[in-house]
């Protein structure tokens, strides 16, 4: 098996716990297993999630103020079915004590499944081993399992105990040494109704305060050697289906749990309701059988990297790093508009599993490009959320709809001011999305019926937010662009390039679509007004120093002083108090340089080095955020050690834990970094003028690059070598055409043969700009 493959964890890491079991998380939107171990014991955090669940908390402020946030949102775990715990001569195991032989784990990119193969002595010298296998199913999406089974290691017979366990309000640890850390409710769940039936079960909860009910059906097969016993507990809380007996040498014992989880609003039905959906979702299962669920889950993933898979020669560690990169990404959304993705996915409680601007500024770009149908749900989940994103807006006294910067169930849920309501560029980062999507797909009737509003809405709300100074500017003032070290700043370029393309972007779809728009109350007046509103908008520049600034005065606040700075001072958030972060030049993510690379049309390639050169110096990257989108600029400057080194720090951000905050789950944004790092920075990827567009470079490691991308419906191969860049469209008949632009020449691809082209000319960037003092990212060479 081809090790880029896969992630192996060999030891017991029990001081790694937290990471490993966000790493080898299982999802498929619906459903989340945190990687944790099968008997549940050590653990750095359980988690078993549901995209949704979450119970409501109050907020609490030294002085309250108009139109705070008054209750958060905070993801709870559903009852867990993960669970089989194991007691070797009555002692349970557990790798803290005995002897450990072998423990291995190995995530499986292409299988989508969790194999664990552990040799235990216990402390009174009984042998085991233990195999297992654990997946969330893709194509059934209520639906985990897992097979658990158990041998005697030496030749004398051992008494065994296997439980089957289903465990409502397990205790989360709380960390309160990180702001960013999630809140914890601690029992959210009360019970509302339990069947215990032998290798069957069911639990139904629900919460308080958010008025949810969740059930989790499990049934069980047992494999068995003669002379063994089963039986039954429950408790409120818990389902338990317990095997027991002597397992002599030779014997093995094998249990395969199928689990179902269901969750609804308490008034949708009744708890038995749920319970009979649940229970026939787990029947189901087990009479499909587990050998069919792991064939279909294979099936569904060899699709999915079809289009999914980007091939690096020259480095096998990154190359692992982007296949698992993708894989999360391909586990973490679904299609049917219910539900969107969090910054955290289904694989930790990081940021309390709030919905961020993460989702629509670097997740969805990628999805657009590999699983469209599942950039079309999320958007549909924002459009699902229209109506308090208006009263949020009414709210604030401003116009059109006010998306919220966190949330679960579509309020706001941020109670910080300076970062959260005042970020408003996530409304135009969803018009972003939304122009992108339609952009690479061509879907005209999505736009008609859902991306229209979402883009008219959020028009609205900048041409009532914005106002015109006497020389004809039109500005946006007091808001927080993407950097967050800088807040309630005036005209952020980011946030006013991206108001710029909403505004066009609405005044396009609604002069495309004239009924819709006028049932929407869109007259001329108004278009009108959007297009001199986009045509002027101001984009401060420094003319002495050659820049753009960040936001207005930016470049005349003082210096930070980076050469003070040590290791231990970053990152800078939890050692230096906001107000000192505020009013000087540092940067904590991509912002002018995230603006550079979300609209390159709108800067000329003399003024992007300037900029590039001035923002990587001032750059601590104290967020997962920045390095894809640094990489990519690094890489169309012509810095490629630089970008290479960048996209290494996105791929590995995870994998290797480079923040310290794994644990708490996996960095989405960052996964999807290191693929943009890839496809945007390596081969050149463009899409801000709605025409495809590459101008590609390889750093000297890669040999060649190869990845994949959907555009109008068809599946598009690009394969660069250091010599020749290759464009096919492999499924495509022989009268399909794909119009690109290779190295700004006019490419057109056919069905019939692939198109080739020299690689273009790197141009010569000069001396790599400095990053700060400690802060350049790690060399790859």
């Amino acid at each position: 098996m081809d090790d880029t493959w896969q992630i192996r964890r060999s030891a017991t890491d029990l001081d790694r716990l937290g990471e490993t079991e966000s790493v080898f998380a299982l999802a498929n939107g619906w459903v989340g297993w945190r990687g944790t171990l099968d008997e549940g014991q050590p653990y750095g955090m359980p988690g078993s999630y549901l995209n949704g669940l979450h119970e409501r908390r109050e907020q609490s402020y030294p002085e309250d103020g108009y139109a705070f946030p008054q209750e958060s949102d905070t993801v709870v775990s559903a009852p867990n079915a993960a669970l089989i715990r194991l007691w070797v001569a009555g002692e349970p195991l557990d790798l803290r004590t005995g002897t450990v032989r072998t423990h291995e784990r190995t995530l499986d990119l292409r299988a989508g499944v969790v194999e664990r193969h552990t040799e235990w002595i216990s402390p009174a010298g009984h042998g085991v081993r233990i195999r297992s296998t654990r997946l969330v199913s893709l194509p059934r999406h209520a639906v985990a399992a897992v097979r658990y089974q158990v041998e005697a290691l030496d030749d004398r017979p051992v008494e065994i105990r296997v439980c089957s366990d289903v465990l409502a309000n397990e205790r989360v640890p709380e960390r309160g040494d990180d702001p960013r850390a999630a809140s914890i409710v601690h029992d959210p769940l009360d019970a509302e109704l339990r069947r215990p039936d032998g290798h069957r079960g069911v639990l139904v909860h629900r919460t308080d305060r958010s008025a949810q009910r969740v059930a989790v059906a499990v049934t069980h097969e047992t494999d068995v050697p003669a002379g063994f016993t089963e039986g039954d507990d429950h408790t409120p809380d818990r389902l338990r289906m317990t095997v027991e007996g002597r397992l002599v040498p030779g014997d093995r014992l094998r249990l395969t749990k199928y689990a179902a989880y269901g969750c609804a609003p308490v008034d949708a039905g009744t708890p038995a309701e749920l319970a009979d959906l649940v229970t026939a979702e787990a029947d189901a299962a087990r009479r499909h059988g587990f050998e069919a669920l792991l064939a279909d889950q294979r099936a569904v993933l060899d699709e999915r990297w079809r289009t999914a898979d980007v091939e690096i020669d020259g480095d096998a560690e990154l190359q692992q790093a982007v296949r698992f990169s993708v894989f999360h990404l391909l586990q973490a959304g679904r299609p049917d508009g219910d539900r969107t993705i969090a910054a955290k996915g289904l694989t930790g409680n990081g940021y309390d599993g709030h919905v961020l601007w993460d989702t629509e500024s670097y997740v969805l770009p990628v999805l657009t490009y590999l699983l469209p149908g599942v950039a079309r749900g999320a958007l549909r989940w924002r459009h699902a959320h229209l109506p308090e994103a208006r009263e949020r807006a009414a709210e604030l006294r401003l116009t059109g709809a006010t998306f919220p910067w966190r949330t679960i169930g579509g309020r706001e849920c941020s109670g910080y001011w300076p970062a959260g309501t005042a970020a408003l560029h996530v409304n135009a980062d969803v018009a972003d999305a939304v122009l992108r999507y339609v952009a690479v797909t061509g879907d005209q009737g999505f736009l008609a019926d859902t991306g229209l509003e979402l883009l008219v809405e959020t028009a609205r709300l900048w041409a009532g937010y914005g106002h015109w100074s006497d020389d004809g500017a039109f500005h946006v003032t007091g808001i927080t662009g993407p950097d967050e070290y800088a807040a309630l700043v005036d005209d952020n370029v980011f946030t006013n390039l991206m108001v710029r393309r909403n505004l066009r972007g609405a005044a396009d779809a609604a002069e495309g679509h004239p009924a819709r728009a006028a049932a929407l109350g869109v007259d001329p007046a108004e278009i009108a007004g959007w297009r001199a509103a986009a045509d002027a908008v101001h984009l401060p520049y420094d003319r002495k120093r050659g820049v753009h600034q960040q936001a207005a005065g930016f470049t005349d606040q003082p210096e930070w002083d980076f050469a003070a700075m040590t290791d231990d001072d970053y990152p800078l958030l939890l050692h230096y108090p906001y107000l000192e972060l505020y009013r000087r030049q540092v940067v904590k993510q991509a912002d002018l340089v995230l603006a550079m690379q979300r609209c390159p049309g709108e800067f000329t390639a003399e003024v992007k080095a300037r900029n590039f050169a001035y923002y990587q110096a001032r750059t601590v990257r104290d967020s997962s955020l920045s390095a894809g989108s640094q990489a990519v600029l690094a890489a169309e400057l012509g810095h490629l050690d630089l970008a290479y080194d960048l996209f290494a720090e996105a791929a590995l951000h995870d994998l290797a834990d480079l923040g310290d905050k794994t644990s708490d789950g996996l960095h989405l944004a960052a996964l999807a970094g290191a693929w943009t790092a890839v496809v945007e920075g390596f081969g050149g990827l463009r899409d801000d003028t709605g025409v495809l567009a590459f101008d590609p470079r390889l750093p000297a490691p890669i040999d060649r690059l190869a990845f994949h991308l959907r555009w109008h419906g068809q599946r598009l191969r690009v394969t660069l070598t250091r010599d020749e860049a290759r464009y096919e469209l492999p499924d495509a008949d022989p009268t399909t055409t794909v119009e690109l632009r290779h190295a700004g020449e006019p490419v057109t691809v056919t069905g019939r043969a692939a198109v080739t082209r020299p690689m273009p000319p790197v141009p010569d960037p000069g001396p790599e700009p400095p990053s700060p003092h400690g802060r350049r990212p790690a060399r790859r060479a």
